[in-house]
């Protein structure tokens, strides 16, 4: 998630809320409208009953929710309901003025009918709402309303905007680890039915079955995983022994391995496929050039709320410049970490100072589910 979208305040509009928190709020302006009308009667002295002044109260602010509603449905139809321009000031003034003069109609009948079956309450029907200082009021609470509708839409639309923008990014995050994984599993599968080729071309169809044996159990388990995805650490070390169970087979005695492995550590979630490419990698250039036996040690501790996994090996490391590339397994790894522990990873690799290369990962300890 960018910057940006991470400070962005984003409100929960949603036309139902909005409704109903419009609806309670003239409900109450319309009660304390009736309540100082009536307060206003016993001030002279006229003693009226409440319902005129209820009456009053809700026909003046009633129609203010459906003004609202109206300008709410409009903007969405009009995109530029409620854009700045001289010619959407020019038509809110008109509309402004219009829907005034037809409220204030509105009120003086209310007036009218009150005074004639509430002979008290309209003081013989002589209460008047035609006024200018009234029209003002009309002019200023419309106004009022298209600010708030306009400020509101406009953070809806914002709202809307990052969300697609968000998903968007989502897409091709997933596109991009899809590819990455693309390319990871065929390259593994195209090395490992080049060794089995080999050993049947040497006659050593023992070795070929037992390496295709382990291909096999390789294949039952991640063809269950969907990507990306997060698997228990002792499924993906099911993996590597599986993987290292077939280079064995291929280099005999110049192959030894070293596996050690914090038990509070197990029940840790990585990344499928996260330690198999760089075990890949320290075979190929860093025990395929060796004369002699060589050694992998592979490593995965627990501290705190940290899981630490290292793999090195004895080979040249990087002094051979034919061993300067290490393949896209440590590229896609590394790009992976950043996807799924965006800032709260570490990858090094790089020459031991003892020899050979070395390659560490430092992620968050996440339990595994139960």
């Amino acid at each position: 998630m960018s910057e940006g979208m991470t400070n962005a305040r984003m409100l929960p509009i949603r036309p139902g809320v909005g409704f109903a928190v419009v609806s309670l709020i003239s409900g109450i302006l319309a009660f304390l409208t009736a309540r100082d009308a009536n307060r206003n009667l016993e001030f002279h002295h006229v003693q009226a009953p409440f319902a005129p002044s209820l009456l009053y109260g809700c026909v003046y602010w009633i129609w203010w929710v459906a003004v609202t509603l109206v300008l709410w449905t409009l903007a969405d139809r009009w995109a530029a309901a409620f854009k700045p321009s001289g010619l959407t000031v020019m038509v809110h003034l008109g509309v402004s003025c219009v829907l005034a003069t037809a409220h204030i109609a509105l009120l003086q009948h209310t007036l009218w009918f009150a005074s004639w079956y509430w002979p008290a309450w309209g003081q013989d029907g002589k209460l008047y709402v035609e006024t200018l200082e009234r029209f003002g009021v009309e002019l200023v609470i419309y106004g009022f309303i298209v600010s708030v509708c306009a400020f509101l839409h406009s953070r809806m639309q914002t709202q809307e905007a990052l969300v697609q923008k968000l998903e968007v990014e989502r897409q091709l995050t997933q596109v991009q680890l899809k590819a990455l994984q693309m390319q990871m599993e065929p390259h593994f599968l195209f090395n490992t039915l080049n060794a089995i080729t080999a050993l049947v071309e040497d006659g050593s169809q023992k070795e070929a079955a037992e390496t295709l044996a382990h291909l096999n159990e390789i294949l039952k388990s991640t063809l269950v995983w969907e990507t990306p995805e997060k698997i228990p650490l002792a499924q993906e070390l099911a993996v590597v022994e599986h993987y290292l169970a077939i280079e064995q087979v291929r280099f005999a005695d110049r192959l030894r391995v070293e596996i050690s492995i914090d038990p509070e550590a197990l029940d840790s979630m990585v990344p499928c496929f996260l330690l198999q490419p760089i075990v890949e990698n320290a075979i190929r250039h860093g025990i395929s050039p060796l004369l002699d036996s060589g050694v992998i040690h592979a490593s995965v501790e627990r501290d705190g709320d940290m899981l630490h996994l290292s793999v090195h090996d004895n080979g040249p490391g990087l002094t051979s410049k034919a061993n300067r590339g290490h393949g896209i397994g440590l590229r896609n790894t590394e790009g992976r970490l950043a996807h799924f522990y965006p800032q709260k990873y570490k990858f090094s690799s790089g020459t031991r100072q003892s020899g050979g290369f070395e390659v560490s990962i430092t992620i968050p300890y996440e339990r595994a589910p139960a």
